[in-house]
């Protein structure tokens, strides 16, 4: 069993409503999805995985190699041979990770691979409108206009739109470490091309881990925090993990479309009204605060409950307006 696939060929015709339906129930649960035949240029696909393959193994391979997390396992596994116990390591994960925007903010862009800007920039363009696309179905399925999501995300500036590159190499011992911890994603809507032939990335549905299947050319979507919230829980952000593996190198390039700092999250009033009865007061699950104030509870608390990050920035702004 793995997550839906959803073809969105036809999204701006005649089966519009029909794929916005299945998005809706992808959204309710498990909060994660793939896309097929989305508009992004195959071709431009394998050129992405063709440069971050290069890219990983001319300026990052020996970086992950001299890695703490490399070296962690390295010295668990020398203990074990020893005849010592060993527990699993749990503060680190087993991945390479760089930030395309970061690179893009700072003009620090590698020299080898020769494409590598020009196709990644590509991709990101390309990505970025499919991105507001969704983000417009998703609204309009939440009985908002289709605008909605955009211009709470926008704030009076504009949304934050970040790229990262991570590489999962082959785990000689994968039972001691974790690709990635359990967590939820912080942001508002996250659009993944993972690789198309090393498994790993999981999804937590109704109390079961399932795979998010590798699938040649999809483009994997997931839930965040700050859509679970506008939406007033309608939607939810899953939890998701990273196995690592003993064979393949994995890539996941992830694409994210969050609130900009000082931008103001709150549940749609309509979504509220609704979740009352219609009734004409505001009792909302979820409260109000700038998503900066989120983003400083999750850098301390993201691999714990989501629930209670919520609440801790509703305090904060609480306190702040006394």
């Amino acid at each position: 069993m793995g997550v839906p696939v959803i073809d969105v060929k036809n999204i701006d015709g005649g089966d519009r409503k029909a794929i916005m339906a299945q998005i809706a129930q992808a959204c309710v649960s498990p909060g994660f999805f793939q896309i097929t035949n989305h508009g992004i240029d195959h071709g431009l696909l394998d050129r992405v995985k063709e440069v971050c393959a290069q890219q990983y193994k001319i300026n990052r391979e020996q970086n992950f190699k001299d890695s703490l997390p490399v070296r962690a396992l390295n010295e668990a596994i020398e203990a074990e041979a020893k005849g010592k116990h060993v527990e699993k390591i749990e503060n680190m994960d087993w991945e390479d990770v760089f930030q395309v925007h970061e690179m893009r903010d700072t003009n620090s862009w590698p020299s080898k691979p020769k494409e590598f800007k020009e196709k990644i920039e590509e991709f990101r363009s390309q990505i970025f409108n499919l991105t507001e696309k969704l983000l417009e179905i998703i609204s309009e399925s939440l009985g908002l206009e289709k605008g909605y999501l955009k211009r709470a995300f926008a704030g009076e500036e504009k949304p934050f739109f970040g790229t990262k590159v991570s590489h999962y190499p082959p785990c000689p011992r994968p039972d001691l470490i974790k690709g990635i911890r359990a967590h939820t994603d912080a942001g508002g809507l996250i659009l993944l091309y993972q690789d198309d032939e090393v498994p790993g990335l999981q999804v937590l549905s109704n109390g079961n881990w399932i795979d998010v299947q590798p699938m040649q050319y999809s483009i994997v979507v997931n839930i965040g925090d700050q859509i679970e919230a506008v939406s007033n829980g309608k939607y939810k952000s899953a939890w998701h993990r990273i196995l690592p593996t003993k064979d393949g190198n994995r890539l996941s390039v992830a694409s994210f479309y969050n609130p900009s700092y000082n931008a103001l999250v709150s549940p749609a009033p309509q979504l509220v009204a609704q979740a009352n009865g219609n009734a004409a007061h505001e009792l909302s699950t979820y409260p109000n605060y700038p998503f900066g104030d989120y983003m400083k509870i999750y850098s301390e608390q993201k691999y714990e409950a989501k629930e209670p990050r919520f609440k801790a920035v509703g305090r904060l702004n609480e306190e702040i307006a006394c």
